[in-house]
């Protein structure tokens, strides 16, 4: 397959051709030509968009595809097409199917499901056997099999010493371990932000305080065994100050934080919208700013969507019976790029492909063509319309975005909203 990318914007600062307009032309998934101008011809199939811009393909480090046991959420199937049509080239799949993706088979399963996708997938296995927080699941075999990482999506790691050995054990193949940061026992029951906002509306609150307890003790461990540590979906001032002093101690950490929590506040919380029913809850104003400045100066590795299909049974009913939870692909980059400069959106879609070992290049001559296709001063209003998932569960929903991807071009295939 030839494609022609026509008067191109390349965005990619490790490259010679950055900011530059170009014409890209790949060639059975290679990059074979860039230039100020290439002549067409009837073999080649010519792109040409408004404002057409191109960078090295993002990357979501946590997202949920219902698929095994819940499909009516999402199937592994549509959720790698909203990826694509979100501008994903590759996806981070979290273990919280059912069963839990806790052994080689289950990893094995998942990339079965992919194979042949525009998206590459790329498996989170389990931590512990069932995401129960007692034993260390295969963490050995599901890597060879295939998994990035080690996590019980949205479980703390209660057992201090079960973190110490898992830190410990995969520095023997430099394994991830990633660690919730929520401590139960200061949130029991919890649902939003405990602040002014959830006691004037009377809804249980989470403290930053559950969040901080838990990082605090993760980077002390840390600093004892060494290995490396991922603290996902940080969302407090406090959180980035501790994440930011770590890295300067040398410690082999990152973290991320999700575009709900860039984007959202606790004050959005007025009309008990379950969309808004998140974890880690909207925070405050303050603790949004913190956020921005994190990403902006480097304690913050990059943005998530932490998308996560919730089902109209779990989501559509009381605040307080409501499922924890929001779609987030379709709208991540308009979001953030309407409160960061195009080039700190790209680094916070792609920054986090070092951490988990997901295959990158520059674009140039030569190099596997793995691209994202966008616009990024189109301004649009996300709508019901635009929720590609199976579920419509979006905190987004009504919000006004600058920057609409365009789609893909992956594994020799392109992928274009039509």
């Amino acid at each position: 397959m030839k494609i022609l990318l026509k008067s191109a914007t390349i965005v990619d600062a490790s490259g010679k051709h950055h900011l530059k307009k170009r014409d890209v032309l790949i060639e059975n998934g290679k990059i074979s030509k860039i230039a100020a101008s290439i002549p067409s011809s009837e073999k080649v199939r010519e792109i040409s968009l408004k404002n057409l811009h191109i960078s090295q393909g993002w990357f979501d480090s946590s997202v949920s595809f219902g698929e095994p046991g819940f499909e009516e959420r999402e199937t592994i199937e549509n959720g790698l097409r909203t990826a694509a049509h979100s501008g994903f080239t590759s996806v981070a799949v979290n273990a919280n199917s059912f069963p839990v993706t806790d052994s080689k088979g289950h990893i094995k399963f998942l990339k079965s499901k992919a194979e042949g996708n525009a998206v590459s997938l790329y498996p989170i296995g389990a931590l512990t056997v069932g995401s129960k927080g007692t034993d260390l699941a295969e963490l050995y075999d599901m890597q060879n099999e295939g998994a990035v990482s080690f996590y019980d999506y949205k479980n703390p790691i209660a057992n201090a010493n079960l973190l110490k050995i898992a830190l410990q054990y995969t520095q023997n193949f430099e394994g991830l371990v990633q660690s919730f940061p929520f401590e139960k026992s200061v949130a029991r029951n919890g649902m939003v932000n405990e602040e002014v906002n959830s006691t004037r509306l009377g809804l249980k609150g989470i403290p930053a305080l559950s969040e901080e307890l838990q990082i605090i003790r993760d980077l002390y461990i840390l600093e004892y065994t060494g290995g490396k540590l991922h603290v996902p979906t940080i969302s407090t001032k406090k959180s980035v100050e501790l994440i930011r002093d770590a890295k300067k101690k040398g410690l082999k950490v990152t973290c991320s934080a999700t575009i709900f929590n860039l984007i959202l506040t606790d004050d959005d919380l007025e009309e008990f919208d379950t969309n808004y029913k998140l974890l880690p809850p909207l925070r405050t104003k303050e603790d949004a700013k913190a956020l921005i400045k994190g990403l902006k100066d480097g304690t913050i590795d990059g943005i998530t969507s932490d998308h996560n299909p919730i089902d109209v049974e779990h989501k559509k009913t009381e605040f307080e019976q409501a499922y924890f939870g929001s779609v987030g692909l379709e709208a991540c980059f308009g979001a953030l790029n309407q409160i960061l400069e195009m080039e700190q959106s790209v680094n916070a879609l792609t920054g986090l492909k070092e951490t988990f070992k997901i295959p990158s290049e520059k674009i140039e001559e030569g190099n596997r063509a793995e691209l994202t296709l966008f616009n990024p001063d189109e301004t649009w209003e996300f709508a019901e319309k635009d929720i590609l998932s199976s579920s419509k569960n979006a905190a987004l929903l009504g919000s006004k975005l600058k920057g609409k991807p365009y789609g893909i071009l992956a594994n020799n295939q392109l992928v274009l909203n039509s």
